[in-house]
């Protein structure tokens, strides 16, 4: 059967019935998967800035551990829109500096003075440059987004990580009871090695083999929970050994890990598992 194409035709988006940018707009916020940046959902929108300006959209991933600020500009990019994407960026993460967050600014063009102005930053800000494309074909429309860009910081630890903390700075963040769970992990993975121990990093707390650089096991106490990372790649025995398991856990692509979150009394109802989930990671670490 031989595969039959339409002829879809470019047009500005002002073409459009009802073409703005809030058109656009309302579109991501129906189905943030449009921008093909992952399994996104939208936490706010018009989202009031201390500056006086409103962020255009406010989109997170499912388990909400990585937020991006998403700014939406008709035709091409300009100096201004590119200094507010960052501006709005910067405000959030500073209210938020548990979460990670990446500008993201859609344009229907992304200018070579784009690239001139975002290389002055020496990739220091993750962001992430989309191209919108409309298409007509008939009366009918649709809209495309290409990836321009991809200062994505991906995976777990950055510059901001690396700056160390203390576990009292930890337990004043969190709660004592969250911080007892993150203690029986670590007891866990001492009876697997005894060189396992705990680095508090400003945004993270990350357990280390000593003598090793390898970051096994990434940990957040909150007031209520714990959210920990174990860093094994998906595979389908392992996700059968958690489908066992009556506990909050799912597969996070962002960090390429299992993410578990984790109340009191769960550690010690499921120690079998955690000291064989770890002990997996332990062994593919140390082969």
């Amino acid at each position: 059967m031989t595969a039959k194409f339409e002829h879809f035709e470019s047009v500005p988006v002002r073409s459009l019935p009802g073409g703005d940018e809030k058109l656009i707009q309302d579109l991501i916020a129906g189905d943030p998967s449009i921008l093909t940046l992952g399994p996104l959902v939208l936490h706010d929108k018009e989202r009031i800035q201390p500056s006086s300006g409103r962020l255009d959209l406010l989109l997170r991933d499912t388990v909400g551990t990585a937020w991006y600020e998403v700014e939406v500009q008709l035709g091409k990019t300009d100096e201004s829109h590119i200094i507010r994407t960052i501006e709005y960026w910067d405000i959030e993460r500073k209210r938020y500096p548990d979460i990670r967050h990446t500008a993201v600014i859609v344009a229907e063009e992304i200018t070579s003075r784009f690239f001139n102005v975002i290389s002055l930053f020496n990739q220091s800000i993750p962001i992430i440059a989309l191209k919108l494309t409309a298409l007509k074909l008939g009366d009918q429309y649709g809209v495309i987004f290409t990836k321009i860009l991809n200062y994505e910081r991906k995976g777990i630890e950055t510059d901001e990580d690396n700056q160390t903390t203390t576990r009292e700075v930890w337990i004043k963040r969190s709660a004592t009871p969250t911080m007892a769970i993150a203690d029986q992990i670590l007891t866990i993975a001492k009876e697997l090695s005894p060189g396992f121990e705990f680095r508090y990093a400003k945004n993270y707390i990350t357990m280390k083999l000593e003598g090793k650089g390898r970051t096994f096991v990434y940990l957040i106490p909150q007031k209520k929970e714990l959210k920990i990372w174990v860093t094994l790649k998906a595979a389908p025995e392992l996700d059968k050994l958690c489908e066992n398991e009556e506990l909050d856990v799912k597969y996070n692509d962002y960090y390429n890990g299992y993410q578990f979150d984790l109340r009191p009394g769960d550690v010690e109802t499921h120690r079998d598992f955690f000291k064989d989930f770890i002990g997996r990671l332990y062994k593919a670490g140390t082969d």
